[in-house]
C-alpha cells in the first residue's frame, strides 16, 4: 500500500477549527497547508508546530499540540510523535535563547564534545537544562548538516561552524 492511498483517520475535533490560535497564526499555517493537496494537509504539521511554538514563547504544551492536531484534522498522537521525535521542538519552558551543539559523529570528531563540556563547566548547565537566569537553554542536537565545517552550533536560528570554546563564549556573551 502506498502512502498516498492511506490518509490519516481522524476523530472529530472537540473545538471549532476557526477558534484555534490567532487569525495571524491560522493564516500562516494555512499558507503552509496550501502547499499540499487538500487530502494531505497534515504534511504541514512541522511548520505549524514551529509557528505555534514561537508564538508560545519557544515551547509546546499538550493543549497546543492538540490544537494543531484539530486544525490539521489529524490524530493528536501523530502530532505528539513529531514533536517528541525532532529536537527543534521543546515540551517544557525554555530560556530566552536556545543553544544547540551538534552531537553527530563528524562534529564529535571535530570537537563538539569539548564544546558541550565547556558549556557545562563554565555556565553550569547540562544539555536539556536552562541557565538559572533564564538566559539560554542548552541542548545537544542531532546533525545540523554542517559536517564539512564541524563542530556546528545553532544559536537561535543561526548556524555557526568551526567553533572553539572561545568562539562559543563570544556568541553567548552577545546574547541579552
Amino acid at each position: 500500500m502506498s502512502l498516498r492511498s492511506a490518509p490519516l483517520a481522524v476523530e472529530a475535533p472537540e473545538r471549532a477549527r476557526d477558534g484555534l490560535f490567532t487569525p495571524e497564526i491560522r493564516a500562516q499555517i494555512d499558507a503552509h497547508v496550501a502547499k499540499y493537496p487538500p487530502e494531505w494537509k497534515q504534511s504541514a504539521v512541522m511548520p505549524a508546530l514551529t509557528l505555534v511554538q514561537e508564538w508560545n514563547g519557544g515551547w509546546l504544551t499538550r493543549e497546543l499540540m492538540d490544537d494543531v492536531a484539530a486544525y490539521l484534522d489529524m490524530p493528536p498522537v501523530a502530532v505528539y510523535e513529531v514533536a517528541t521525535f525532532y529536537g527543534m521542538y521543546d515540551l517544557e519552558p525554555v530560556g530566552r535563547h536556545k543553544i544547540g551543539v551538534c552531537n553527530s559523529v563528524s562534529c564529535l570528531l571535530c570537537g563538539s564534545e569539548d564544546l558541550i563540556h565547556h558549556v557545562e563547566r563554565k555556565y553550569g548547565v547540562r544539555p536539556g537544562e536552562t541557565t538559572a537566569d533564564g538566559r539560554f537553554t542548552f541542548k545537544e542536537v542531532e546533525c545540523l548538516g554542517a559536517c564539512r565545517h564541524a563542530p556546528a552550533v545553532l544559536v537561535g536560528k543561526t548556524y555557526h561552524e568551526c567553533l572553539t570554546p572561545e568562539a562559543l563564549d563570544k556568541l553567548i556573551e552577545e546574547l541579552d
